[in-house]
């Protein structure tokens, strides 16, 4: 089921962080009695009544200010109302209802979101005091009184935000693959989408820059039904100046971070350059499938050995993502473009893939009688059993005498080891290295 997303939002120093700690089970938020402590977006993964849920703890949102540093805060802020499903609005009892919040009360207004008002810092137990009700002036329904420190009151803020999620969470939109297009500018992203959809649905520009938001749009064929994400083209930090576009690339990391299969566009005539290195590793490091899409190949100069040399440049360059699929394409023209729905899905269900546990110890006791675990001032590592713990990606807890034996080379093997006897096309895998001594078999 696909998580929902719920923004805990507010001023600074209202207490956001204590109450995002204390709903997500532990302490993932840094908490201060400065404002200003939690910057940038934080998220964290909980459940609640069965329905698992991604947590957005912000930074304290200055309406009008001349910090740089709080206008960061305020768009990321955004940000988070932009993405999220409900939104709580964390409020301070003793502070009463101040100016900044009727000015966040009118952002939130604007977003059209459910928004449920936490007023914090409400101690007493029975009876509640009268200044509570001062803050039904901000103009929302449900106003509930909680204690961040205590934690009370927390379960009644997660009982009214799952009654207001989305009804069809994780039916209707479950069954569609959810991909974000990603790459640096101008790489073809918003003209393959286009071309898919047979319209110009995206506004298509030689200028980089031109999409400034991720545009969602769902397509259905009969490969299957898909939501694809078209994101502003990512670029280097050092080449941000213009605020708008800052923020661009941040919703587009977002849009890669939620997506089932992300889609990697490069363009063919450059190769595989710094900043798509930089854009590839965002998708590596989230876990995510990934296709690597070598648009404008009509405008590649070629022979029978193009494909061959551009295939071996592309992977050392993204020698961490060997794993990813290549596809030469043409956006303008359409060549090959059909290709990629099925090339999502050998990706998507790779990524969902499980085996079983006596296959993988099979495996994995044939890895270690070809190539012997490494030794260390006399000292063997050795390695117990493995087991598949998760899907999205595929992650493998193995059990070993000494992780610190257990060196990022053999790794890397055993993954290969993985790879090479049950697929995983397109997809990341992750190892999680446990040690065990023996006498705990």
């Amino acid at each position: 089921m696909r998580k929902s997303i719920i923004a805990v939002v507010g001023r600074p120093n209202v207490g956001k962080s204590t109450f995002f700690n204390k709903i997500c089970g532990r302490r993932v938020s840094i908490v201060d009695d400065t404002p200003g402590v939690t910057r940038d977006r934080v998220t964290a993964e909980t459940e609640w009544n069965g329905r698992k849920l991604l947590v957005i703890d912000t930074g304290g949102i200055e309406p009008v200010t001349d910090s740089e540093m709080f206008r960061h805060m305020k768009a990321q802020a955004e940000i988070a109302m932009d993405t999220a499903d409900v939104i709580i609005f964390m409020v301070e009892l003793s502070a009463g209802v101040t100016a900044n919040d009727r000015d966040i009360a009118a952002l939130l207004k604007r977003t059209r979101k459910k928004v449920i008002v936490a007023v914090n810092k409400v101690d007493a137990v029975g009876q509640l005091p009268a200044e509570f009700y001062e803050f039904y002036e901000l103009g929302f329904d449900d106003v509930i009184p909680v204690s961040s420190l205590h934690g009370t009151g927390t379960g009644d803020i997660l009982d009214k935000a799952v009654e207001n999620l989305p009804v069809n969470d994780g039916e209707d939109e479950d069954r569609r693959i959810h991909v974000a297009v990603i790459g640096k500018p101008n790489a073809g992203k918003s003209s393959i989408i286009n071309k898919i959809l047979g319209e110009d649905r995206m506004i298509v520009s030689d200028v980089p820059g031109t999409t400034r938001d991720a545009v969602d749009s769902i397509v259905s064929n009969s490969w299957g039904e898909y939501l694809f994400v078209d994101t502003a083209g990512i670029r280097r930090n050092a080449r941000i100046d213009d605020r708008i576009e800052h923020f661009s690339v941040l919703r587009a990391k977002a849009a890669a971070e939620r997506a089932d299969v992300c889609v990697l566009m490069v363009d063919s005539t450059e190769g595989v350059t710094a900043q798509d290195e930089r854009v590839a590793g965002i998708a590596h490091e989230a876990g995510k499938p990934t296709v690597i899409v070598m648009n404008k190949w009509d405008l590649v100069e070629k022979d029978n050995s193009t494909v061959n040399k551009v295939t071996k440049d592309v992977y050392i360059a993204l020698s961490y993502m060997t794993y990813a699929p290549l596809l030469f394409v043409s956006a303008k023209t359409g060549q090959r473009v059909d290709r990629l729905f099925e090339m999502i899905n050998k990706v998507y269900e790779s990524s969902r893939k499980r085996v079983t546990t006596g296959m993988l110890n099979d495996v994995l006791n044939d890895a270690t009688g070809r190539v012997q675990p490494p030794t260390d001032k006399g000292r063997r590592l050795k390695i117990y059993y493995m087991t598949q713990t998760g899907i999205q990606p595929p992650t493998f807890v193995i059990f070993c005498n000494n992780a610190e034996l257990f060196h990022f080379s053999y790794q890397r093997y055993i993954e290969n080891c993985i790879r090479k006897a049950f697929g995983f096309e397109g997809t990341p895998i992750k190892l999680i290295i446990k040690q065990k001594e023996e006498d705990d078999l």
